[in-house]
């Protein structure tokens, strides 16, 4: 019986991959312990497993955790994310790993499995990750890493992860030889589900058909011919096609860091405009009027330009004001327009809910179903019980199910393997 201990578990993915390597190999496995400290992420784990995780694991001491034979841990990875601010061993959840290392040097296990983002790979020019396989490295561990991509695993979602594998036998751990498997969005859909129209989509679809929308980015942060900006479908009121390409302009400009120089501060990826600079770059006799009009509407916003201050970017008030496009982070109802016969992007907490899914002539969010496939997991496992908010959440910070099962399959063959010569060589 071989004993494993899941720690940052989430839902369980690491421990479904672990257990579906142990069948595969023929091999039984047990959980003795499990750690997560958000309570949804507890209540999804006991609905599928029955068993109640720790707490949090900084709490706990290593004494009452029982003996085991592998650590498996997804630990936190928004300290090393494109999508965080990258403090690594700066920020509270990047010195999670060092539980790791206390919980490896007690305990001595024979080997540990552990997953986190592809950024981690290039934080701090490399010297986060070698700082980490060096301290797992000292505690006797002949430690590898790879990075895999989900869509290689067959599921329908590019999801690049390191994978961090090490084992105490100092058996050099060779992963097997993997044939990729690929899938779109199609095996994941359920068709059965239609959309409801609402403003936003009503809007959306009286200027475009769904298959112009098919692949499509809907922000106004950027241009280029795959974006939707709301000024392109009227979301905010009527818009003039002079006042779009004024928009166009605006949206060009505020990026040039010439007004930067004018205005005599740091340049900025998308500065306020004023009046007498757009009308170095937009004639027009009633551009007042049409600015006006696009602030009234929210297309614009007149505001300060902004300064450093103590790290951080404050508006300028002794500067003139200017106007500027509208650009809040999760500003619409939905940011791309997924297609079904691509896979999707790497699915994250903040916006999976507003990936927009063209089924027959609507357009819908993923259903939480359709979340979970695009993770790998089992149609059993179910978190329709949560909010789907909730539920969307816990998937943005999940694993790709048959990616650890690969890995942990080649550290299992590699490890058991060892120990049953070992054993024969006794004998």
């Amino acid at each position: 019986m071989i004993k494993f201990i899941d720690l940052f578990a989430g839902i369980g993915g690491m421990r479904i991959g672990f257990e579906s390597a142990l069948g595969s190999l023929g091999f039984s496995g047990k959980s003795v312990f499990a750690s997560e400290v958000k309570s949804h992420a507890i209540e999804a784990y006991r609905n599928h497993f029955g068993d109640t995780p720790s707490g949090d694991i900084t709490e706990i001491s290593e004494r009452f955790i029982p003996d085991f034979d592998f650590l498996l841990a997804g630990f936190p990875c928004q300290a090393f994310s494109s999508a965080g601010k990258r403090l690594g061993f700066d920020d509270t959840r990047g010195t999670l790993f060092f539980e790791i290392v206390r919980i490896l040097k007690t305990k001595k296990p024979v080997g540990f499995l552990l997953e986190n983002v592809e950024g981690l790979v290039g934080h701090d020019n490399g010297q986060t990750l070698s700082r980490m396989l060096e301290l797992l490295r000292n505690l006797g561990y002949s430690t590898s890493w790879v990075i895999l991509d989900s869509k290689d695993f067959g599921l329908a979602q590019s999801r690049k992860r390191i994978y961090i594998y090490g084992n105490s036998l100092g058996v050099d751990v060779k992963l097997d030889i993997h044939k990729p498997k690929y899938a779109t969005l199609s095996h994941v859909i359920d068709h059965s589900v239609i959309g409801v129209n609402t403003n936003f989509t009503d809007k959306l679809l009286s200027h475009y058909s769904i298959d112009q929308l098919i692949g499509k980015k809907i922000k106004d942060k950027r241009g280029g011919s795959n974006n939707i900006h709301s000024w392109d479908f009227d979301l905010k009121g009527s818009v003039s096609n002079e006042q779009k390409a004024l928009l166009s302009l605006i949206l060009k400009q505020r990026r040039n860091k010439k007004w930067s120089d004018i205005y005599k501060i740091d340049w900025m990826d998308g500065m306020p405009l004023t009046l007498e600079m757009i009308a170095e770059f937009y004639k027009a006799t009633n551009l007042r009027e049409m600015l006006d009009d696009l602030t009234k509407k929210g297309y614009l916003a007149f505001e300060y330009p902004k300064k450093r201050e103590g790290g951080k970017r404050v508006y300028d008030t002794s500067l003139p004001k200017g106007y500027n496009i509208v650009t809040g982070k999760l500003s619409f109802e939905y940011s791309q327009i997924l297609n079904p016969a691509d896979i999707a992007p790497t699915l994250v907490a903040t916006d999976i809910s507003r990936l927009g899914l063209p089924v027959g002539e609507s357009i819908r969010s993923l259903t939480i179903r359709e979340g979970l496939r695009l993770f790998g997991f089992p149609e059993s496992y179910n978190l329709g019980f949560l909010k789907a908010s909730k539920a969307f959440d816990l998937l943005g910070n999940t694993v790709c199910i048959p990616v650890v099962e690969y890995v942990a399959k080649s550290l299992l063959k590699g490890v058991m393997l060892n120990e049953l010569e070992i054993t024969r060589a006794i004998v």
